[in-house]
């Protein structure tokens, strides 16, 4: 830890650091304003749309990431449903929907004092990746299978172990 940081003097603006991570990953990424950066993340089941942005009021660094799916409106209710059995089982973040086109997005909050570390912003862009990969199943079974959202947590919730 350096000094600086342990004296609670800002060394790197926060959206600097994860323009960094963004360099370092090749993730494509476009800069909003000074306190506010778009990343794209190719995952497992989807490509994940992160929008980060920095509360210097707040000391909060905030992730979004938008999930490749949309609810339909005739699946807005069990959609819900399914988000608070997700959120039950979540100790950070959360799943939300935006009620204007149905967007899937996961978000989560890291307050910061005293410095943040690059360290720190990879995990928390790694929790929402890991997180979203997690669940994205669920929200396509849901969607298009025509799951429950019980048997739709179900599939997420499911681990396999060793080599088949």
């Amino acid at each position: 830890m350096s000094s600086a940081i342990a004296h609670n003097i800002d060394v790197e603006h926060p959206i600097d650091l994860i323009e960094g991570l963004a360099c370092t990953h090749e993730w494509p990424f476009e800069r909003g304003t000074q306190d506010d950066v778009n990343v794209c993340i190719s995952g497992v089941h989807s490509d994940y749309h992160l929008a980060i942005s920095w509360r210097p009021d707040l000391g909060g660094l905030h992730v979004a990431s938008v999930l490749d799916t949309r609810a339909p409106k005739g699946k807005r209710a069990e959609v819900h449903e399914l988000l608070a059995l997700i959120n039950e089982q979540l100790w950070l973040g959360h799943f939300d929907i935006w009620s204007g086109d149905g967007a899937i997005l996961f978000r989560s909050t890291m307050f910061v004092s005293g410095g943040l570390s690059e360290g720190q912003c990879q995990e928390l862009i790694n929790h929402a990746l890991e997180t979203c990969e997690r669940f994205f199943p669920a929200f396509q079974f849901l969607i298009w299978a025509g799951h429950s959202p019980q048997e739709a947590l179900q599939s997420s919730l499911f681990e396999t172990r060793g080599d088949a």
